[in-house]
C-alpha cells in the first residue's frame, strides 16, 4: 500500500516527492502527489470570531455606581443552557426553510455554552454594578439575595442574514433556589447591516447585550 506524504502545509516537499517519483518511473503517483500539492496550497486557517466582553458598539452603558451602593447581588447559576445543535464551533447560516449549513471557514472562537454565560455575567455586572452578578461558586462571605437561571432557547441568524433572532428564557428564585420562582421569556431580533459573518457576529452580541437589559430589569 502506498504511503502518502502529509499536507502540512509543505506543497513544496510534496512537488519534489512527486519529482523523485516520476524520476523513479512512478508517473502514477506523480501526478496525484502534483494534485495533493494543489490541494495543500489552497488549504487556509479559518476566521475565528468572539463575543466580546465589552458593550457592543454604539451603546450607552451606564455610569458605574459607587461603591457605597446598595445593589442586590445574585448568583447566575451555571452552566447557561444552549440548544446542542448550536454548541459548536462553526458560525451556522440558514440553508432553505428549515436548514442550516455550517460554515468551516467561519467559526466561534470557543463555544456558545463558554461565551454566552461569560458575556452575559459582564453585561449584568456593567448594567446592575460591577460584582452585583456573580457565577458560581460564590464566595462562602458573600450574601445574595437570589439566584438566576438562564437557558437560551433560540440564537438563530434569520434567512438572506438579515437579522439574528434570539429567544431566551430566565427564573430568579431566593437564595439557595428557596421561594416560588419567577419565570420570564424574551424574543430578540437584532438587524444585520450586511449578511457577512463579521456584521452576524455583531448582531450576535448586540442581541445578548439586549437580553441582558431585559433580565436586569427583573433583578430587584
Amino acid at each position: 500500500m502506498m504511503n502518502l506524504p502529509s499536507l502540512s502545509r509543505d506543497p513544496a516537499g510534496i512537488l519534489s516527492g512527486a519529482v523523485r517519483s516520476a524520476r523513479q518511473g512512478g508517473w502514477l503517483a506523480a501526478l496525484l502527489l502534483i494534485g495533493l500539492a494543489g490541494c495543500a496550497s489552497q488549504i487556509s486557517e479559518p476566521t475565528l470570531y468572539l463575543l466580546r466582553s465589552d458593550p457592543p458598539p454604539g451603546v450607552v452603558a451606564p455610569v458605574e455606581a459607587s461603591a457605597t451602593a446598595k445593589v442586590s447581588r445574585w448568583q447566575l447559576m451555571l452552566p447557561v443552557r444552549v440548544p446542542e445543535y448550536l454548541d459548536r464551533t462553526a458560525l451556522l447560516l440558514p440553508q432553505g426553510a428549515n436548514g442550516v449549513q455550517p460554515t468551516f471557514n467561519k467559526r466561534w472562537a470557543e463555544p456558545l455554552s463558554s461565551s454566552v454565560p461569560r458575556v452575559l455575567a459582564q453585561d449584568l455586572n456593567t448594567l446592575r454594578g460591577q460584582g452585583s452578578v456573580w457565577t458560581t461558586p460564590v464566595p462562602d462571605n458573600l450574601v445574595v439575595k437570589g439566584q438566576l437561571r438562564v437557558e437560551v432557547l433560540a440564537f438563530d441568524v434569520a434567512p438572506s442574514g438579515a437579522a439574528v433572532m434570539l429567544k431566551a428564557h430566565w427564573s430568579t428564585a431566593g437564595a439557595n433556589g428557596t421561594g416560588a420562582p419567577q419565570s420570564h421569556v424574551a424574543t430578540i431580533t437584532v438587524p444585520s447591516q450586511t449578511s457577512d459573518a463579521d456584521a452576524l457576529v455583531s448582531a450576535h452580541r448586540l442581541a445578548l447585550w439586549q437580553l441582558a437589559q431585559a433580565i436586569a430589569g427583573t433583578l430587584e
